[in-house]
């Protein structure tokens, strides 16, 4: 076996280039699979963490009147004995320009067996809870502080904030999820400027409370963990880095073919030798082994080097979209290793089990006739052609089954769909371009034009897994795409209708009457916008569920602009009603819910419950919150919720400057918070793409990965090809016409590959909008198709195909007249 193995392995010696194209498709697709995982195990790990600390859910206690919750308060009510805790949150600036979490607690009044609880050791709660009190972070958070006026973050160091303060020194607890603070209310209230105000009272959910008229207990919504937010976001990940492997596996397929074929002669031998069967196959075995090893071992340390370059993009995203906080450190549990190991091992044994097989039945005498092992290929053609029918079958199946699910479900079933459909498509493409090619050779008549279809079809299995790795990277790039660039259109027009303000002030609830006063004094100004946000429980039938509700004034310089889906008694109608006490709900909650139009619902309030009529839906891109639109005023009046903020539309010739400075001069310069229209927008789109950083690195480097198929696969066959042009050339064909004829050939083939990714590439995107984008986050997005994106699309797939084939072509180019024959001689 020693000796059949070394015999095996010297094959490589000979064709170092057959070992790089293996070794080069696994490292890809183990690298970027490895990569995808690694990404989705840190942000497991954060969520794991974040979900610790907020295990219970603590129903809490508010003041009926909307005001704000003073320490007064919370000491009143332990005073009369009710076992409430206080929680104050907010966001800092670090001078360094980080922004963390804050969590201010009172360790010793929390209820038992809370998720909050610091520790339960004596001698750190009298640290925690006494000056200079202690500031708990994890150890991943712990490196964001960074270096700060040649000042170290570690652990006891105290780093400077913004504005001058100083945090409590720091203590490593690593259980804390990432970007968080926790330390004692007294030190947050003074970091937060908060002065004697908290955020919430918490109460354990099953601890009766005795409490005043002015106050009331809300129960503690079971709210989704981080992992179930964010889960369709790392769905997309997976799927896009399972894409990424298919392509890189269908290269290492196609390299062990070609190979096995190169080794004909040298298997006759050693089966002539006395070598078995079952010897040759575990030898061929073993080797596959050592060399997938080797492999994933490069992958997975290339994954994890992709992973630490696109995670901080990740966070952000993340944060931005779901407010999930996610470390950018890699945290890898050690069966991640293992796993990335054996899903490269698991693939390559999965595309050299036919080689195996094959090798195994063929004889000692069809070992050697080369025909004979091409000749399998028809064979094969059949084989694939009906596994891609039935792929497409299933692909079908689950798009009719659902049609019968309600809307927003079957994620998952969505990407199965998705990848029946793309696989299906691939394993069908070998076979039109057979059939493609016997018809154009039947009908050509020009001897060279007919030799090079003839030989495209002698060289179609060698290149056929090539074609389609290039169909499912053209095919996931353009469906990508053109559903990122839909997003992108869509998303900025609904962006620029739904901000019709040209500032947006926050006066702050103490000061809002006043300022109000004011700004409706003012000239300037044509339409002042109030805007009121609360939360309440929604009551449609059988179901409850919480609800964001959006308090806004149906000014006409804001309902001629408001983006509509749907409405009951068209567009005016509609706004008169939710003027009248009626509602807009957005289509998240329209599809989560499954609200109709004209359909009555219950919210709960202070006041008791409050009946109103869905009116309208409205398009909501990018917001995770299922949301509903009423009057400012009856969300004022009918749930007391506090003021957030004022919009001022303000007239053509005002540029809005001398208006700020006269607020300024008139409230101070640090009363009222200020934010136009263009800093919102210019946000919005920074966040937007950044969400799209790794998909679109994802989808670069898969159609990397295609390009690299094509390129080894000719670069692994090419002498075997200048083998074949030998006769020609002898024959009086130039060199020239030979290399373009190349050129010409898989220039060809990536035509029809594209040709046929186009639709598929349209399809995809369409399954992304209606099917992915609808289960995954609750809305959806309208088709759109760009010409020029297609007719890149075609050039890019041209352009690569020429880039593959312009070594070999060189070399043939180069390659002096004996050597060609010598080739050929040798054959």
């Amino acid at each position: 076996m020693r000796v059949v193995l070394i015999t095996l392995l010297a094959h490589y010696r000979r064709h170092p280039g057959q070992l790089a194209m293996l070794l080069v498709g696994l490292w890809v697709a183990s690298a970027l699979w490895s990569g995808v995982q690694a990404i989705n195990a840190s942000a497991r790990d954060s969520y794991a963490r974040a979900e610790a600390l907020f295990s219970t859910q603590l129903d809490s206690i508010q003041r009926r009147n909307g005001q704000p919750l003073t320490i007064e308060n919370y000491a009143a009510l332990r005073r009369a004995g009710q076992p409430v805790s206080p929680l104050l949150e907010g966001r800092i600036t670090l001078a360094n320009g980080e922004r963390l979490d804050v969590m201010g607690i009172d360790p010793l009044s929390l209820p038992a067996g809370s998720g909050w609880q610091s520790t339960d050791d004596a001698t750190d709660l009298t640290a925690f809870v006494t000056p200079p009190w202690r500031t708990r972070l994890a150890p991943d958070t712990l490196a964001r502080l960074g270096t700060n006026e040649n000042e170290q973050a570690v652990p006891g160091s105290r780093p400077r904030l913004e504005n001058g303060q100083r945090l409590p020194p720091l203590e490593i607890v690593a259980s804390l999820p990432p970007d968080t603070l926790i330390m004692d209310i007294a030190p947050a209230a003074a970091l937060l400027e908060r002065g004697n105000t908290i955020d919430r009272l918490l109460v354990a959910p099953d601890q009766p409370t005795d409490l005043p008229s002015a106050f009331q207990r809300q129960a503690g919504d079971q709210l989704p963990a981080p992992d179930q937010l964010t889960g369709s976001f790392h769905l997309n990940l997976t799927a896009m880095g399972l894409l990424a492997l298919v392509v890189g596996f269908l290269i290492v397929h196609a390299a062990l073919g070609l190979a096995l074929e190169q080794r004909l002669d040298m298997l006759r031998t050693l089966r002539a030798l006395g070598v078995s069967g079952r010897e040759l196959t575990l030898a061929l075995g073993l080797e596959m082994l050592l060399i997938g090893l080797l492999g994933a071992v490069l992958g997975v340390i290339s994954g994890v080097w992709i992973a630490g370059a696109l995670l901080p993009d990740v966070a952000s995203t993340l944060r931005s979209l779901y407010d999930a906080q996610v470390g950018v450190r890699l945290s890898l549990p050690w069966y991640y290793w293992l796993g990335g190991v054996a899903i490269t091992l698991g693939g390559l044994a999965t595309a050299g089990l036919g080689m195996l097989w094959r090798t195994a039945r063929l004889n000692v005498l069809a070992l050697g006739q080369a025909q004979a092992w091409r000749g399998g290929f028809r064979r094969q053609l059949g084989r694939m052609t009906l596994g891609g029918g039935l792929l497409w079958l299933i692909a079908l199946g689950l798009y009719l089954w659902l049609l019968g699910r309600p809307a927003g479900e079957g994620l998952v079933s969505g990407f199965l769909m998705v990848g029946a459909a793309l696989l299906g498509s691939a394993l069908l493409l070998p076979r039109l371009l057979a059939w493609l090619l016997a018809k154009l050779t039947g009908r050509e008549n020009h001897p060279l034009r007919q030799w090079a279809l003839a030989d495209t079809q002698l060289q179609l299995p060698k290149l056929s897994l090539a074609m389609m790795a290039l169909l499912l990277a053209l095919a996931a790039n353009l469906g990508v795409s053109s559903m990122v660039g839909g997003f992108r259109l869509t998303f900025l027009d609904w962006l620029d209708q739904r901000l019709v303000a040209d500032i947006y002030l926050r006066p702050g609830e103490e000061r809002y009457t006043e300022v109000l006063d004011w700004l409706e004094a003012r000239s300037d100004i044509i339409a002042l916008l109030p805007n009121r946000q609360t939360e309440a429980r929604l009551d449609a039938g059988k179901q409850s569920r919480p609800v964001s509700i959006d308090g806004i004034t149906p000014a006409p310089a804001l309902t001629e602009r408001w983006p509509l889906l749907d409405t009951l008694d068209g567009r005016e109608q509609a706004w008169q009603s939710v003027a009248e006490g009626a509602s807009l709900i957005n289509e998240q909650l329209a599809i989560a819910a499954g609200l109709e139009l004209g359909q009555k619902i219950i919210l709960a309030t202070s006041r008791g419950p409050f009946e109103t009529r869905i009116v309208g839906v409205y398009p909501d891109y990018g917001n995770p919150r299922e949301e509903m639109v009423l009057a400012e005023s009856l969300v004022a009046s009918r749930f007391q919720a506090p003021p957030d903020s004022v919009g001022l539309v303000l007239e053509e010739s005002s540029d809005g400057e001398s208006l700020l400075a006269d607020l300024d001069r008139r409230f101070g310069a640090d009363s009222v918070s200020v934010i136009d229209r263009r800093g919102i927008r210019e946000l919005a789109i920074e966040i937007f793409e950044r969400t799209f950083t790794i998909t679109r690195a994802l989808n670069a480097l898969t159609l990397g990965v295609a390009a690299l198929a094509l390129f080894t696969s000719l670069l692994a066959q090419a002498r075997t090809r200048r083998a074949q042009l030998a006769p020609l050339w002898a024959l009086g064909v130039p060199r020239r016409p030979l290399a373009l004829v190349s050129l010409v050939q898989l220039g060809g083939l990536a035509l029809v590959t594209a040709l046929v990714a186009i639709p598929l590439g349209i399809a995809l995107t369409w399954a992304l909008v209606a099917v992915i984008n609808v289960a995954a986050f609750g809305w959806r997005l309208p088709l759109h198709v760009f010409p020029l994106q297609i007719l890149w699309t075609l050039g890019l797939a041209v352009l690569v195909a020429w880039l593959a084939a312009l070594l070999p072509a060189w070399r043939l180019w180069r390659i002096p007249p004996r050597a060609l024959l010598a080739e050929f001689e040798g054959k």
